[in-house]
């Protein structure tokens, strides 16, 4: 179900051309996992040319020993890999938000020097609905609720863009793909973590198909924006 979802969203949403050569960013969680894992089954078919690369943040005793087991799984599958350290500064705005930075300048930086046209990274709907609902609990008009985009200008593509969280980790543990789980997905001092487990999960008792049709909203939004 992953895989033929991934080829349609591929498809549909034009991620990807054949001859591209694609960075996939895996964390080393359950989404990048399955990404990595979906993108190299796919590469032939779509004539693309697959790395990886995972990125440590430093922010975590564990992260080292991550980004060495994202890099046993790229040998495991014949894909060229790629790591990368940075160094978040402990000063200034949200942790997060620097680490975001720096993953993505460290990203780009590998995908420069190996002519890597396309960044994958493997945001699924369910982040999609959990970015709409927070903007559209900040207010946001028209153009923030356009969400996440499937195709960014500068290269980064989510072909798990429409596949839900469950599904994806079930692909995962089906093929027993080895990943971690991040332990600040459940700190509820994240906005982000409050809407996943406390928001969403109440706006799903009244209506359950409340992540679809958050990121219908998503589409509609974007192509109204476009």
């Amino acid at each position: 179900m992953i895989t033929s979802t991934v080829r349609r969203t591929v498809r549909e949403r034009a991620l990807v051309s054949s001859g591209d050569r694609v960075l996939v960013a895996c964390s080393g969680g359950p989404d990048s996992t399955a990404l990595l894992h979906v993108l190299d089954r796919l590469r032939a078919e779509l004539g693309i040319i697959v790395y990886a690369a995972s990125i440590d943040h430093g922010l975590r005793p564990e992260s080292a020993a991550e980004v060495d087991q994202v890099g046993a799984l790229a040998s495991a599958l014949g894909v060229p890999f790629y790591s990368a350290r940075v160094l978040v500064p402990s000063e200034g705005a949200s942790i997060q938000a620097r680490a975001r930075q720096l993953r993505y300048g460290a990203l780009h930086e590998i995908a420069a020097a190996r002519d890597a046209t396309h960044i994958a990274v493997g945001h699924t709907q369910d982040d999609q609905a959990e970015t709409v609902l927070g903007r559209l609990l900040r207010g946001a008009g028209i153009r923030g609720l356009g969400g996440i985009e499937p195709r960014r200008a500068d290269g980064v593509v989510r072909p798990l863009l429409d596949c839900r969280r469950a599904d994806v980790r079930a692909y995962a543990v089906d093929r027993a793909l080895p990943f971690v789980d991040d332990p600040s997905n459940h700190q509820r001092a994240f906005e982000r973590v409050r809407i996943r487990h406390q928001v969403l999960p109440m706006l799903a008792a009244e209506d359950p198909r409340v992540v679809e049709h958050l990121c219908a909203l998503s589409d509609e939004a974007a192509e109204l924006n476009a």
